[in-house]
């Protein structure tokens, strides 16, 4: 019987998807057994820094890839969209999965059915450049402020009114069971998510070939290439994730469809661009529509957040 370590952030939503991986490698494998090493990060530690302000990467990450690195973990879970687009060392993405709900989702003690209900100036909890800049575009008059902790911790906040709504990536919410909180989500090709939001990163050592092997039977390749090519935007805009930027991809028979924005953070400077094209060129696309979004303006934005 085989046992396997598998490393993961301490709190609820990653160990549920922890329980994902693990759950569906039983499947297939039934004589392998897994125990869970939970990771305390940086990110965790620190909960009063705005995401927005923070200047370095693996923030939610670097630890964890640290217990594979020495070899106290066989394979690690990670939301991928926590993932610095920069590969580390010696480690390897060896599955890329259960991507059910890549959109954003608002949450509001009272259910409503849009954002033009909100009261005026709403405060709306966000930890995301991304979403402020969206929000702000959608309407001027909101205040987004920065909202830190786990999604039990925002809901709190939220039914304690600190907030009058939060917005939450869906797939975590969901994977806790409390889908039945949401009040809508956003159409994601309108209200841009952050680059493989909702899936579901298995991270392995690079020399490992056994585990490498286990490990890719659950690989999705629809998955796979959709959250490549949205990673591919921030890799040719070189900008970090906390950037107000945001891709999504969706194939579409034969085809990939590839939506990308940049704006400032107000979002009264908004460059979005779409492209469509055959789902093998998925990378060359989003270099493409990358190098669009900094041609007409993306670079300049870019550099204001610099200073």
């Amino acid at each position: 019987m085989k046992v396997l370590t598998v490393a993961t952030r301490g709190g609820d939503l990653a160990i549920a998807q922890t329980r994902i991986v693990t759950d569906a490698l039983k499947k297939i494998y039934p004589d392998i057994q897994t125990k869970v090493r939970k990771i305390t990060t940086r990110g965790d530690r620190n909960r009063r820094t705005a995401l927005w302000n923070l200047r370095t990467s693996g923030f939610f990450t670097s630890k964890v890839e640290d217990a594979l690195l020495t070899e106290e973990a066989d394979f690690a879970v990670h939301s991928f969209k926590d993932l610095p687009t920069h590969q580390s060392e010696g480690l390897t993405i060896a599955a890329v999965c259960d991507r059910q709900f890549p959109e954003d989702c608002l949450v509001t003690k009272d259910t409503i059915t849009s954002i033009g209900r909100l009261p005026e100036s709403a405060k709306i909890g966000t930890s995301s450049l991304r979403r402020v800049a969206q929000i702000k575009r959608l309407r001027a008059d909101l205040q987004p402020v920065s909202i830190r902790g786990n999604v039990t911790t925002r809901l709190k906040h939220l039914e304690a009114g600190s907030f009058d709504a939060i917005i939450l990536a869906r797939a975590g919410i969901e994977r806790l069971g409390s889908g039945n909180k949401i009040s809508f989500c956003f159409d994601p090709t309108e209200f841009i998510p952050a680059p493989a939001q909702g899936a579901l990163a298995i991270q392995t050592r690079t020399d490992d070939v056994e585990t490498n092997e286990l490990v890719s039977v659950i690989d999705e390749e629809r998955v796979r290439i959709t959250t490549f090519a949205e990673r591919q935007v921030l890799v040719t805009m070189q900008c970090g994730c906390h950037a107000p930027v945001g891709a999504f991809a969706k194939i579409v028979g034969g085809d990939i469809e590839i939506h990308a924005f940049i704006s400032n953070v107000d979002g009264r400077v908004f460059i979005r661009r779409q492209i469509t094209g055959p789902a093998e060129k998925a990378c060359t696309l989003a270099e493409k529509i990358a190098n669009d979004l900094l041609a007409f303006g993306g670079k300049e934005i870019l550099a204001s957040l610099k200073e």
